[in-house]
């Protein structure tokens, strides 16, 4: 595939689309029905300059997102923030027929308002497509009206309100796409219980294996890469279902591992601290410490 093509602003988005002119320069609803594609383009990647949130149904059209591949003949939304790369494969010579919305923000819209800052905090930019958010008809149609909103806004006479009510709109359609992604994780329970049965298959196959010393102890991103979906999309997960973040689990099956070697081999501390990956045995017995309230030493006497 070639280098991804870079578009700066929502005009150029328009006009790499076959769309016309945006209304406003920095904020753009945008009909998937319009959009015309290039048949001879079988795969094409781009990267954007701006926000953008979506509901799109497309046939006809796999859609790569990072290393992801995703089927959209079914609806859903999903979300990608400056600077992440977006592609596209289909099969030659097929037309897509795409259907849904898309919403194009400006980083430049957002300056001197409180959301410049705030969207940061939405961890759902971070998702891939395959972590996108499935939608009942109710929910799309609570966030469609607030899309139709802000596309009206725009449309009518632009005056010193518009640029506040947008936001306050923009603010609104982010705090309820982050309650539905909450539903999600608790209504998806067989895909959300299959990532919770694989992390403990992984964390376990982890810290069994022979060559942890040279492994070191495992990251946030490799347990999500071996997982298949984002470290911001395994967390916000595992904090609804469980009530803790990836990085607890990591220690809280490490802390698991440490007591069964302190209370059932003659190991020392230093020589468990190397064997479960730590470089220095200083930031094992910190850890230990934190998570139990006992030392190593402190646990492994109340075994003898």
């Amino acid at each position: 595939m070639k280098q991804p093509i870079r578009i700066k602003t929502i005009s150029e988005f328009h006009q790499f689309r076959g769309l016309a002119k945006p209304e406003h320069p920095l904020i753009s609803v945008v009909d998937y029905s319009m959009i015309k594609d290039d048949a001879s383009q079988t795969e094409l990647s781009w990267i954007l300059d701006f926000y953008s949130i979506s509901v799109k149904r497309t046939s006809l059209t796999k859609i790569k997102y990072g290393q992801q591949q995703y089927d959209f003949d079914e609806g859903f939304m999903f979300f990608m923030a400056p600077g992440q790369v977006f592609s596209v494969k289909r099969d030659p010579g097929s037309i897509a027929k795409h259907t849904g919305w898309i919403l194009l923000i400006h980083p430049d819209f957002l300056w001197h308002t409180p959301l410049a800052k705030t969207i940061q905090n939405y961890e759902y930019f971070d998702y891939s497509v395959n972590e996108a958010l499935f939608l009942s008809e109710k929910e799309e149609n609570i966030i469609s009206n607030i899309v139709q909103n802000i596309h009206q806004e725009y449309h009518s006479n632009i005056d010193t309100f518009s640029q506040n009510i947008i936001i306050s709109q923009i603010e609104t359609l982010l705090n309820y796409s982050e309650r539905f992604y909450q539903r999600q994780f608790i209504t998806r329970k067989i895909s959300s219980h299959k990532i919770l049965d694989s992390l403990e298959v992984i964390l376990t196959d982890y810290f069994n294996s022979e060559d942890l010393i040279a492994k070191g102890l495992p990251s946030v991103q490799y347990i999500a890469d071996e997982l298949n979906v984002s470290p911001g999309y395994l967390t916000g997960l595992l904090k609804v279902l469980t009530g803790q973040n990836t990085q607890q689990h990591i220690h809280e099956k490490l802390i698991g591992k440490a007591k069964e070697k302190l209370s059932t081999t003659q190991l020392s501390v230093s020589e468990i601290a190397y064997e479960l990956g730590f470089e220095h045995p200083q930031s094992f017995s910190k850890l230990f410490k934190s998570k139990t309230h006992l030392s190593p030493l402190e646990f492994r006497k109340s075994f003898s």
